[in-house]
């Protein structure tokens, strides 16, 4: 039997981490908006974990199962996601990155549901045939695989010899929302004439912030009024800080750890800068986008997409100190060109990277799965119906 079309539509969606990423943000994004299109929709995470896409969610009506993943390779966490999907009549299974693909294509094979497979940017996969051979394998399960930049499809269609019209591109979407107030430019005690730069991303060798504070020193004395403040948390928080004072700029680099404000900090921003190593389609570009600020970003993933081609931001090479370090001078020297940037950004925002646009194409997505496919039975439900969970391990 084929689900009729005025059946509300049941989506899974699993993710491996509950901490504060883009993943997360994304998994927490779709599914609100889908529950509040009228969709039913249960998102599964791992037990014992930092709690934060579960607040996301809190006051969304979106159901939270918690599963276990206490090995490397587990059937029984395959049959468990099963019987789950079974309990809630999933209609489709929507699972981001590595590991949860492969296990989100493993339970929706014993539970005879679609699935759909969502990379974000991280190539963790890439590091071993097993892994290779393990998504490969939950890639040939799936109804659909989905890449957030062209980039990123075109490293799975060839790490994975997976042809390229095999490997969808969704782009990210936000929901973004002006900051009535800033309160970051008292927080950091900045005089009027100060000049803010921002970056938000995790204290990681990969978000290339070393190269900022790096591109700061090279044009510390041609803009004495220049700060940077990194929204953001990690590992590197205090080689960071010790770089800063090595050159000189203790007072002028400020770590301001995680924020859930980010439309905040970025009203107080003059510019936005992404000096990111890697990326797939970072959310914090586009909320800066949307809020208008002119940003400096490096060349990679879907970032000079986004910018188009440079005309809504400027480009610079990765890992290229001197390369950002003048790009930041000409925009801190011309503040109107700096300032047509950021129009032309927020104007390219609002056409191309609203949320309304994301869950429009994966409802697409799941509704031509779901109607191709035969409805999966409704086995007898398992004896314990509630998925039980550990912390999650990652597949070797």
């Amino acid at each position: 039997m084929t689900r009729a079309p005025s059946d509300t539509l049941r989506i899974a969606h699993l993710i491996e981490s509950d901490g504060p990423g883009g993943a997360e943000r994304i998994v927490a994004d779709l599914a609100g908006a889908l529950q509040q299109a009228g969709a039913f929709n249960v998102v599964f995470l791992p037990a014992h974990g930092e709690g934060w896409l579960a607040r996301q969610l809190a006051g969304t009506g979106v159901a939270i199962e918690p599963y276990e993943l206490t090995a490397p390779l587990s059937p029984a966490c395959a049959r468990a996601l099963a019987a789950a999907f079974r309990n809630h009549h999933i209609d489709v299974a929507h699972s981001h990155e590595f590991s949860m693909a492969v296990y989100g294509a493993w339970a929706s094979w014993f539970a005879r549901v679609p699935h759909v497979i969502t990379m974000h940017g991280s190539r963790y996969y890439a590091g071993r045939l097993r892994r290779r051979v393990a998504l490969r394998a939950a890639m040939a399960q799936s109804g659909r695989v989905v890449a957030v930049s062209r980039q990123l499809a075109d490293h799975l269609s060839r790490d994975l010899l997976l042809g390229r019209r095999h490997v969808a591109m969704i782009t990210n979407g936000v929901r973004f929302a002006e900051a009535e107030r800033s309160t970051l430019r008292e927080e950091l005690s900045l005089g009027p004439d100060a000049r803010l730069l921002l970056a938000v991303g995790n204290l990681y060798p990969v978000k290339g912030h070393q190269y900022l504070i790096d591109a700061i020193a090279r044009i510390a004395d041609r803009h004495p009024a220049a700060h940077v403040a990194i929204a953001g948390r990690g590992d590197l928080g205090d080689a960071l800080a010790a770089r800063a004072r090595q050159l000189g700029l203790a007072g002028r680099v400020h770590l301001l750890g995680l924020r859930s404000d980010v439309s905040a900090i970025l009203a107080a921003a003059d510019l936005f800068v992404l000096p990111s190593l890697s990326e797939g389609l970072p959310l914090a570009l586009l909320e800066a986008m949307f809020a208008g600020r002119p940003i400096v970003a490096t060349d990679v993933g879907e970032v000079a997409t986004a910018l188009d081609g440079g005309r809504a931001g400027v480009l610079v090479p990765p890992a290229d100190s001197s390369a950002l370090a003048a790009a930041l001078d000409d925009l801190l020297t011309h503040p109107d060109r700096a300032c047509a940037l950021g129009e032309r950004a927020r104007l390219r925002a609002a056409a191309e990277y609203d949320i309304a646009h994301m869950v429009r194409r994966y409802r697409s997505v799941y509704e031509e799965l779901v109607g191709s496919a035969p409805r999966a039975p409704l086995w007898p439900l398992a004896r314990r119906s509630r998925v039980r969970t550990r912390p999650a391990a990652r597949l070797a």
